[in-house]
């Protein structure tokens, strides 16, 4: 069965993929493919991928070079919970695959990831792809929204753009945790949160469209000061969320979501705290640093 995209939400921007199983090596034809509709769309859904680990570090590795994730939120060497570093363990589970319970830091910290963001936009190479698989889900809740960010762009007046273009902004996820209250990082662990400069407007290697490029680890701007600077964060990741932007999924066991970076922010819900949700993220690398991109 040859593969076939389905367009899901508002503005098209979301893909549901069917005719291919990602858990087998798949020929060059078919890496383009998945390549050609992330360009087209943004996020792109497989389902009934019952991938072991090994096999989605194969597909993703099949799709460019892997970013290394281990040593970016608060698990310590001994605590993680799976092999590989090219893992994001973005579950609720310790090492021993128990749920954390709700004063521990470590799950204080990853509910950062319900605010708006774009994947290690505070690494100096931000991501590529990440690609989030489903392998055990609660009762209820959970999905994940993702917002447009290239649709969000051509949507704003001239005015705006011409305000955005030359602007650059220092990311760092102690900027969005400390935006829900968590303050809670040691002295020792403060050089990994060290802040990154990011173009506010970039450009996409492959299709040479512009994008606003939000995050809630965006918090500064350079040469602003900081509470003007965060203001006009906040307005423009509430214009570029509106339901006219955004999609969410509602997770399967088996579902395999791949989304852009480069021109998508996405989002967590909330789900029951004594229930398990194990999601398994890898990366893509990025191509470059933004901030060496000219101005847009």
């Amino acid at each position: 069965m040859p593969m076939s995209i389905r367009a899901l939400g508002p503005n098209g921007f979301v893909g549901e993929i069917s005719g291919l199983d990602l858990t087998k090596p798949l020929p060059s034809a078919d890496i383009a493919a998945i390549h050609k509709g992330m360009d087209d769309f943004g996020v792109l859904i497989f389902h009934g991928q019952n991938f072991t680990d090994e096999q989605q570090l194969a597909y993703t590795q099949s799709l460019g070079p892997l970013e290394v994730a281990i040593g970016f939120n608060l698990r310590k060497p001994g605590d993680q919970r799976l092999a590989s570093p090219h893992f994001a363990d973005v579950s609720n589970l310790d090492k021993d695959g128990k749920v954390y319970k709700r004063d521990d830091r470590r799950w204080q910290f990853a509910i950062g990831n319900r605010l708006w963001h774009s994947d290690s936009s505070f690494k100096v190479i931000p991501a590529k792809y990440s690609l989030l698989h489903a392998r055990a889900l609660p009762s209820k809740g959970g999905n994940t929204e993702f917002a447009d960010m290239r649709a969000a762009w051509d949507s704003f007046d001239q005015e705006t753009k011409d305000t955005c273009e030359p602007l650059v902004c220092e990311h760092s996820q102690m900027y969005s945790r400390q935006k829900l209250g968590f303050f809670d990082i040691t002295p020792e662990e403060m050089p990994r949160f060290k802040p990154v400069r990011q173009r506010l407007v970039r450009v996409h290697p492959s299709t040479g469209k512009k994008s606003i490029y939000l995050s809630s680890h965006a918090g500064r701007i350079l040469g602003w000061p900081d509470p003007e600077a965060r203001a006009f964060l906040l307005d423009l990741t509430e214009a570029a969320t509106q339901r006219e932007f955004t999609y969410s999924h509602k997770w399967a066991v088996g579902d395999l979501v791949m989304w852009d970076n480069q021109r998508t922010m996405h989002r967590a819900r909330p789900f029951p705290v004594n229930e398990p949700r194990d999601v398994r993220r890898t990366t893509l690398m990025g191509n470059a640093p933004t901030a060496e991109q000219e101005a847009a």
